[in-house]
């Protein structure tokens, strides 16, 4: 019987567990540059078989949070490179998720101050971080995006090749491209954030056409091996919303079968809330996306998360519903989660008024096992 502590190959990349650091959004990086504390952070949790970064945005504006660490600028991948080798060393694997905000961002953050950009031009109901000029942390409402124009959509696309292979040559095992939450690749598939009239709005074909011109750039530029996507077919999270998610991400599931992507990482239920969380009239069938990407001919490792404890982890690996488990909230406060699912132990709690901006506290200085009484 598979087990969740048994190795795995997903596409290039070797695994020696099925336990996976979800991508954890901590903004411990000003000007978006990774710096030592970082290093620190991601090496701690080496023993996941794998490590999804934060969120990492793939260009200024693709940015909508302050501190968080981008892709961009040569002092970012310098930093990202002291990242890798620090998780390398300790022996672990590590993606990087390649992030485009859109909408969900401030002007403030914008290259010129100028207005976030979305498939239309319909504001968010969310916030985002920024940085008070005192150095103190606060959230804010987003702005008012301006809607993309057809041809702006061909340089997004190329940003993001460009990242692909900027993550590679800073020493990722491969990269996620973060299709989920209501970022930008997620509000082009969303009826409730679409409201183009051209080929990339209406019908759900055109709805994902940017979805998969961009799987198509980031295969071809690194391999479909190192390339992965996260989706979230039900999340509310930053105002997303669909009335039919089953025949959308159906299609979507379907259309990536013709990669043979490392994996597929599903967001079941609200991010960070309730997994029997619906939209529209039907609960969704997580049982049926799979199969559809089955049908389809899709090979790729398939990723749950949220909500997931102990139980429900060896239990989706064992009963082959899951080839892999993404946990949050708990390797934030359990830096070796690996060790302490293995023997059933007890878990540091976390501090919740850490996990947004500040330093080491409530970051790297989460006891290890070994050091608890």
């Amino acid at each position: 019987m598979t087990s969740l502590f048994d190795p795995l190959t997903i596409g290039d990349i070797q695994l020696k567990n099925r336990i996976v650091m979800a991508p954890l959004t901590r903004n411990r990086s000003p000007g978006a540059v990774p710096n030592t504390l970082n290093a620190a952070y991601y090496e701690q949790r080496a023993s996941a078989g794998l490590i999804i970064t934060e969120g990492t945005p793939i260009t200024q504006q693709g940015q909508g949070y302050a501190d968080v660490p981008g892709l961009y600028t040569p002092e970012a991948l310098a930093g990202w490179k002291q990242v890798t080798d620090g998780v390398h060393r300790a022996g672990g694997k590590i993606v990087v998720q390649m992030w485009h905000v859109g909408r969900v961002s401030h002007d403030s953050l914008q290259p010129n101050g100028g207005k976030p950009v979305a498939p239309s031009a319909v504001t968010a109901k969310s916030k985002t971080y920024l940085v008070n000029a005192d150095g103190s942390g606060a959230f804010a409402e987003t702005s008012e995006p301006r809607a993309l124009e057809r041809d702006e959509l061909a340089g997004i696309v190329e940003d993001y090749r460009h990242a692909a292979r900027a993550a590679i040559d800073a020493g990722f095992d491969g990269i996620e491209i973060h299709a989920a939450n209501g970022y930008l690749i997620d509000q082009f598939l969303r009826g409730g954030s679409n409201k183009r009239t051209d080929d990339y709005g209406g019908s759900i074909e055109n709805r994902a056409r940017f979805l998969f011109e961009v799987v198509d750039a980031i295969v071809a530029e690194i391999g479909a091996g190192r390339t992965a996507i996260r989706i979230s077919p039900v999340t509310p999270a930053n105002d997303a919303f669909d009335a039919n998610p089953q025949p959308l991400f159906t299609h979507v599931v379907e259309g990536l079968a013709r990669h043979a992507l490392a994996y597929i990482h599903v967001i079941e239920g609200a991010t960070g809330g309730a997994r029997d969380h619906q939209q529209g009239d039907t609960p969704f069938d997580y049982a049926a996306l799979r199969a559809a990407y089955a049908a389809a001919g899709g090979k790729a490792a398939w990723m749950v998360n949220n909500g997931y404890n102990r139980e429900l982890a060896i239990e989706a690996v064992e009963d082959g519903k899951a080839d892999l488990v993404a946990f949050g909230k708990l390797f934030i406060s359990n830096p070796d989660l690996v060790e302490r699912l293995k023997n059933d132990t007890v878990m540091n709690a976390p501090d919740v008024g850490t996990f947004y901006g500040g330093g080491a506290k409530g970051y790297t200085d989460y006891p290890a096992l070994e050091n608890v009484a």
